[in-house]
């Protein structure tokens, strides 16, 4: 609804106010820049949504950052999680939703966009003020950090730590040569994107189709299969456009936001699921890596995956097919672990050294194959409804078997070869040294996201093998 309704006229405007401000201040005094973009994102919110609405989250963030003094990490995740379970239950999300006045389309998108995010941001900052070891970070800091109007309301979510160098202390205000080309490019492409989905959701009833079921069961398995994949290429399109734009601006205040999601059609693995890098970076670094370690136990694979996805559950508000889908996700994560350590074993790890390259790939994409469509129809699951994903299920593997479900197979087993030779490609020319490869070893298991697409962490839910040329990129 974001930029199809009235409202789009608004953000446009606030976020070319927050760029000529922004330009402004860094001519004429760049020491005061953050502190600047504090009182505009302030009183964009004041404007937007009212003074009792910027009260309730002065609040949120008061009562964090009295309790991110006290140092406990724990303490810490507890009322950030408490604070942000009162948005998802009743009668405290009615309670502070009548602080919000007025009625327009975005109220509640905004309402809970604002609080939601505030909160996160807050358990960041706090959970950076107990990592600190000589004395606190100012609420001044906090307010800066989270009233940056950008990332007010719709994310993404850049942690503390990454904020507070880059915008606070960052005396040096140059770009290198070609950045600006390259801001103003994505910019450009960003708009032809929302111009062509604005065409698609006159012509194309992506979303709306699956809800009709007595029409799904009369179509092609073909045209069933292809309404799943291309319902979740949509959601991605949504994601990097909103996200991209979000961070075209930041860019232009010196920042280095999150990158917008991996695209759905090179996700193969469940360790790169994700649509939001800024959610998936703040679970990693307080959460699965925190608990989870060097991701070589099972059972610290296990407990930091639950923890993960627990959460992960309660910001998308607890349901029955949250619950699922967070589930069902939990378990291909670790079924990932597992099966690496079960290919790491005699006589796996002897083929996996004995056949070539080349081989190696075309076994794992065999595997991939099933993991892609598995990753499609658990996300169908979130993004459509129950019945839809278990109707493509149906027709796909069962009614359709053996033709429709071995074409299907084989076109994804020829994307996936095409995925891992560009990933390949990418690797070495990212290291293009050549090096012999290891022994045998344990290999690292694999972590919510991979900062480099090049990597991949693991390879597939039931083909963990080791390839050598792999290992030293990891």
């Amino acid at each position: 609804m974001m930029w199809f309704s009235t409202f789009r006229e608004h953000i446009i405007f606030a976020l070319s106010g927050h760029v000529i401000f922004a330009k402004i201040c860094s001519l004429l005094a760049p020491q005061y820049r953050s502190q600047v973009f504090m009182v505009y994102g302030m009183l964009a919110v004041f404007t937007s949504m009212g003074w009792a609405y910027v009260t309730l989250i002065l609040s949120h963030c008061v009562l964090l950052y009295s309790i991110s003094l006290v140092k406990l990490r724990w303490l810490c995740f507890v009322a950030g999680l408490t604070t942000l379970a009162t948005f998802k239950m009743e009668p405290f999300i009615s309670w502070q939703a009548g602080f919000v006045t007025g009625n327009f389309d975005l109220r509640p998108l905004l309402f809970y966009g604002g609080c939601g995010f505030t909160i996160m941001r807050c358990m960041s900052f706090a959970l950076e003020n107990c990592e600190k070891k000589d004395g606190n970070y100012s609420i001044l800091e906090l307010l800066k950090y989270n009233f940056y109007l950008p990332f007010f309301y719709f994310g993404p979510i850049m942690t503390f730590d990454k904020f507070y160098v880059q915008q606070a202390n960052n005396p040096n205000l140059t770009r290198k040569d070609g950045e600006m080309w390259n801001i103003s490019l994505q910019a450009l492409l960003h708009l032809g994107v929302i111009m062509i989905v604005a065409v698609l959701l006159h012509f194309m009833y992506i979303l709306t189709i699956p809800s009709d079921m007595k029409l799904l069961k009369h179509i092609s398995d073909w045209a069933l299969v292809g309404l799943a994949y291309l319902n979740l290429v949509y959601d991605w399109v949504k994601a990097a456009v909103m996200f991209g734009v979000i961070n075209t601006v930041s860019r232009l205040d010196y920042l280095d936001p999150p990158k917008p999601p991996k695209c759905i059609t090179m996700l193969y693995v469940f360790s790169e699921i994700h649509f939001d890098r800024g959610i998936n970076d703040f679970l990693c670094k307080y959460v699965y890596n925190y608990l989870g370690g060097k991701h070589d136990n099972v059972l610290d694979e296990l407990i930091a995956s639950l923890c993960t996805f627990g959460i992960t559950a309660l910001w998308l508000g607890p349901g029955w097919v949250v619950f699922i889908w967070a589930f069902l996700n939990c378990f291909g994560l670790n079924f990932e672990l597992w099966t690496t350590k079960f290919f790491m074993m005699e006589p796996f790890i002897s083929i996996e050294m004995a056949i070539s390259e080349s081989m190696s790939r075309r076994i794992r994409a065999v595997f991939n194959t099933f993991n892609f469509w598995t990753i499609v129809l658990y996300n169908v699951l979130a993004l459509n409804s129950l019945e839809f994903a278990k109707l493509v299920a149906k027709r796909m593997l069962l009614k359709g078997f053996p033709f429709t479900t071995i074409t299907v197979m084989f076109v994804t087993y020829c994307l996936i070869q095409l995925i891992k030779e560009r990933e390949r490609r990418q690797a070495l020319i990212d290291d293009p040294d050549p090096m012999p490869p290891p022994a045998p070893a344990p290999a690292p298991t694999a972590a919510p996201t991979s900062t480099d697409p090049s990597i991949t962490q693991t390879d597939g839910a039931a083909a963990q093998l080791v390839d050598p040329n792999k290992q030293k990129a990891e």
